[in-house]
C-alpha cells in the first residue's frame, strides 16, 4: 500500500543551496527512529521522497501523520512534508538514490542479526537501475557493508558496482529527544566501493545537511568509525558503573568525585553511572566489534568485559533495593512486596524500550516475587497504572529507572505523601541532599 503524505510547503521554503546542490529522488529504506527524520529532510530539501518499510501498519500512520517517536520540531516539519509512503516493493523503483537505514540488532545470544539489511539489500536490487546511488546507514561491523549488502544488490540488480551503480555507507548519526544535535547538524563520516561512489555520496549529504561530511578512505573505516563511538561510550560508562559499585561500599559519593574530576582541563571526559544502558547503538554496537575481533582471531576482552559490567546493572540495582528494603524497611523482604518502577523508556523524555535496562530491572523484581507498578508517561501502553500517583500509593518503595523531565522534579514530599519510604534512583536525577533531611531512605547508583 502507497500513500503520498500532503503538503502545506510553500515553494520559497525549500532551502536554497547553490552550492553542490544536488537533486532528484530519494528512496529511503526502514522508517523509524534514523530513516523517518532523514526522509524529512530529504523532503525538505526540496527532493523528491518515497519511504519504505515493511511495516504496514506503520506506514498507515505515516499516511496520516502519526509518527510518536518524533521530536515535536520532526513533527511539525513532518506535516509540512511531502513524501511517499508504502509497504510495497514496487514503491522503490526508478529512485536516483537509496537510503538503507533497517534496524541491525543483536539476538538474545548477543549475536549480530543483518536479517533486515539482506531482506532490504534485496528489495534494493530488484529495483536498481544504472547511475543509481545506494547508501548504507545501518549500523554495520567493517566489511559487512562488502561482504553482506553488496554482492546481493550485484546479484539481484545484473549490475556492478563503481561500473553501473554507485555504493556507499554512511553510518547514521542520531540522538533522539536532543533538540541541537539531529540528523541536520550532526556531521557525517562517509566511505566508497571507489572513488566515484565517495564523490556521489559526499555530495549527497553536503546537500542534505548543516554539517561537515568527512570522506574516509574506505567503507570499512567509515563502518569502524561507529563502532568506535559506541563502544568508546560502552567502556567508560562500565568504568564509572564499576567505580560505583566499588565507592559506594567505602562511602564516597561517586558523582562528587565525577564533579571534581571534570575541573581538570584536559584529559578527562566526564561519564554516569546508572542502572545499565539501552537504545539501540551502545548495548548492540560493541557486540559487533566483539565479533569482528573474533573472526579475525583476536578476542576483544576489554569491550567483552564492559558489556558483562553495563548488563549486570539492573541486577544491581534490585539487589541495592533488596538490601535496603532490609536495613532500612524493617527487615521487609522483596518478595511480596510493592515496587514503583518509574519508567520504562531507555532514555530521558524519549517513548523507545529498546534495549531498555527498565525491562530487565521489571524482570529481575518479577522473578523475585515483587508485586511491580509500572508507569512511565510516554510509553502508556506499556505501564500497569496510568499515573505516578496510582504507581506509588502504598508501594514499600519506588525504583527510578528513567529520568524523564516529570520523574526529575520529583521532591521528597510527594514520596511521603503516598507512603513510599524507600527510592533507588537508578539515574541519579534527584537531589541526594533533600532526601538525606527528610525521613526516606535514598539510594543512588554510587552515591
Amino acid at each position: 500500500m502507497d500513500h503520498t503524505i500532503p503538503t502545506k510547503k510553500k515553494p520559497d521554503q525549500v532551502r536554497a543551496n547553490t552550492e553542490k546542490k544536488v537533486t532528484g529522488s530519494v528512496a529511503v529504506v526502514g522508517l523509524g527512529y534514523v530513516g523517518l527524520p532523514l526522509a524529512i529532510l530529504a523532503s525538505e530539501r526540496g527532493f523528491r521522497v518515497r519511504g519504505f518499510d515493511v511495516d504496514s501498519r506503520k506506514v498507515h500512520a505515516l499516511a496520516e501523520h502519526q509518527a510518536p517517536f518524533l521530536s515535536k520540531e520532526e513533527a511539525r516539519q513532518f506535516k509540512e512534508t511531502r513524501m511517499e509512503v508504502g509497504d510495497d516493493e514496487s514503491i522503490l523503483e526508478d529512485a536516483d538514490a537509496y537510503i538503507v537505514c533497517v534496524p541491525t540488532p543483536v539476538n538474545e545470544a548477543h549475536e549480530p542479526d543483518l536479517a533486515p539489511l539482506v531482506e532490504a539489500s534485496r528489495a534494493v536490487g530488484a529495483y536498481l537501475h544504472k547511475g543509481a546511488l545506494v547508501i548504507i546507514e545501518s549500523t554495520v561491523d567493517p566489511g559487512a557493508c562488502e561482504r553482506v549488502a553488496l554482492p546481493i544488490l550485484e546479484r539481484e540488480s545484473g549490475l556492478t558496482a563503481e561500473r553501473d551503480f554507485f555504493f556507499a555507507h554512511c553510518p547514521e548519526r542520531i540522538n533522539p529527544g536532543d533538540g541541537t544535535w539531529n540528523v541536520r547538524t550532526i556531521p557525517r563520516v562517509i566511505g566508497g566501493i571507489g572513488k566515484q561512489s565517495l564523490k556521489r555520496a559526499v555530495a549527497l549529504y553536503r546537500s542534505l545537511i548543516d554539517a561537515p561530511v568527512k570522506a574516509m578512505a574506505s567503507i570499512r573505516e567509515a563502518e569502524a568509525v561507529k563502532m568506535v563511538e559506541n563502544a568508546f561510550r560502552d567502556v567508560n560508562i562500565a568504568f564509572v558503573n564499576e567505580l560505583a559499585m566499588s565507592f559506594s561500599r567505602g562511602g564516597i559519593d561517586l558523582l562528587h568525585v565525577i564533579e571534581g574530576a571534570s575541573l581538570k582541563p584536559f584529559g578527562f571526559m566526564p561519564h554516569y553511572p546508572g542502572c545499565g544502558v539501552g537504545g539501540h547503538c551502545i548495548p548492540v554496537d560493541p557486540y559487533y566489534l566483539i565479533r569482528y575481533g573474533h573472526e579475525n582471531g583476536f578476542e576483544h576482552r576489554f569491550l567483552a568485559a564492559a558489556r558483562e559490567i553495563n548488563n549486570d546493572m539492573p541486577r544491581y540495582t534490585v539487589d541495592l533495593l533488596e538490601r535496603t528494603l532490609g536495613e532500612a524497611g524493617g527487615g521487609r523482604p522483596l518478595d511480596g512486596s510493592s515496587i514503583a518502577l518509574l519508567g520504562l523508556a531507555y532514555k530521558r523524555d524519549v517513548p523507545d524500550l529498546r534495549e531498555s535496562p527498565a525491562l530487565a530491572i521489571r524482570r529481575i523484581l518479577e522473578e523475585r516475587g515483587a508485586n511491580v507498578r509500572t508507569f512511565d508517561p510516554l510509553v502508556p501502553g506499556e505501564s500497569t497504572h496510568v499515573s505516578l500517583e496510582l504507581a506509588l500509593k502504598d508501594a514499600a518503595a519506588a525504583v527510578i529507572a528513567t529520568d524523564h523531565s516529570v520523574f526529575r522534579t520529583l521532591a521528597p514530599e510527594q514520596f511521603e505523601k503516598s507512603g513510599v519510604r524507600i527510592v533507588v534512583d537508578g539515574r541519579n536525577c534527584l537531589s541526594k541532599e533533600a532526601f538525606e533531611r527528610s525521613g526516606i531512605a535514598y539510594r543512588g547508583i554510587g552515591r
